[in-house]
């Protein structure tokens, strides 16, 4: 004789490590706001275009990076002009730089190391 169970199978659930990861962040951030974010990492005469475009599309996304990069803008200028230490420096500048490009093609919003507070506190006129 047979048994046929009227339970349903039970489906095994996987567990992926990028379940913990929040995507709602990347899914919000797109299009004029993501662009306009990278921009303002590509030199002055970037973040002079990207605030332009910020000005007709506005985003708490573009106004992070906004005010990120003109940190690290003054930051490296600043340091061009103490010789050997500021130059040795502007290295540490110019791997921060590449750490917070990622994180705007990625659409994050990750403060920079050691000023990325500073940044967000002392150049709020970027709205």
């Amino acid at each position: 004789m047979q048994y046929h169970s009227t339970d349903k199978p039970k489906q095994q659930t996987i567990s992926h490590a990028s379940d913990n990861y929040d995507s709602s962040i990347n899914d919000d951030v797109y299009g004029i706001a993501k662009t306009v974010a990278i921009i303002g990492y590509i030199t002055l005469l970037g973040w002079l275009v990207a605030i332009v475009l910020h000005d007709k599309h506005k985003s708490d996304f573009a106004t992070f990076h906004l005010r990120q990069s003109l940190g690290l803008i003054i930051t490296g200028a600043l340091l061009a002009l103490v010789p050997l230490i500021g130059w040795l420096l502007n290295v540490a500048v110019f791997l921060t730089w590449l750490y917070a490009i990622y994180h705007a093609v990625q659409g994050q919003k990750v403060k920079v190391p050691v000023l990325g507070d500073c940044y967000q506190e002392h150049l709020d006129f970027i709205k």
